[in-house]
């Protein structure tokens, strides 16, 4: 196959998923920024589907940051128990919710910057919350963006998120980073999976870097 450049594969890769996937959101459900920040919070290394199971008696006991600021450890635990990592994730709710009532009134706040100064909320959590929750140009790096990119060969020799982030973030309008963010967690969720990517399956192989690899092996 011949060398795509890295534009004409950004450009190719926007090109198809406007056509294909127009409206992409988020699998979490919620209904608010607060409700948001507690199930991103949750979903760290635990699936969607999970959270999506735990949130409503979640949110039915703890409203709002008001009630969760007041919680005990033990009552958080027993309502996530069946998350990864509950343990913490608890401290970490608890925490959260008592810096948004000290110090952001009990609202959670719209910039990247105060998002992480609450516990428990690093950078891709602070931007998925932007994104998502108030529609600013950000680009949240989770497993599956940071696998997807460099195999697809959008990213390269990215070691961490942030540089991950940064390329991405070069490349693609900021206006539609939101939405790629959402096409490449779905297309990584559901196609280019991680141990068996459904190559036949992929509408964008031919922009690939993985895919011309194995072809190439394949003759």
């Amino acid at each position: 196959m011949q060398k795509i450049d890295i534009q004409t594969k950004y450009d190719k890769f926007i090109d198809y998923f406007e056509e294909t996937m127009p409206l992409a959101e988020s699998e979490l459900v919620f209904l608010s920024p607060y409700q948001l920040v507690v199930a991103v919070i949750l979903s760290a290394q635990c699936t969607d589907k999970r959270v999506n199971m735990t949130t409503p008696a979640f949110f039915e006991r703890f409203p709002d940051a008001a009630s969760l600021a007041e919680a005990s450890q033990d009552d958080v635990y027993q309502l996530i128990k069946s998350i990864s990592y509950p343990n913490n994730k608890a401290r970490n709710l608890i925490g959260m919710a008592k810096a948004l009532m000290t110090d952001f009134n009990g609202v959670v706040p719209d910039n990247i910057d105060d998002l992480q100064k609450l516990p428990g909320v690093g950078r891709k959590t602070a931007n998925v919350v932007a994104a998502v929750a108030f529609d600013k140009p950000a680009m949240p790096v989770d497993t599956h963006v940071f696998r997807v990119s460099a195999r697809i060969g959008l990213t390269k020799n990215a070691k961490t998120p942030l540089e991950t982030e940064k390329q991405l973030v070069a490349h693609i309008p900021q206006e539609l980073l939101s939405k790629a963010h959402h096409w490449l967690i779905l297309h990584g969720r559901y196609v280019c999976v991680a141990r068996k990517p459904k190559c036949d399956e992929c509408g964008i192989k031919e922009i690939c870097d993985f895919f011309q690899k194995k072809d190439k092996k394949a003759c």
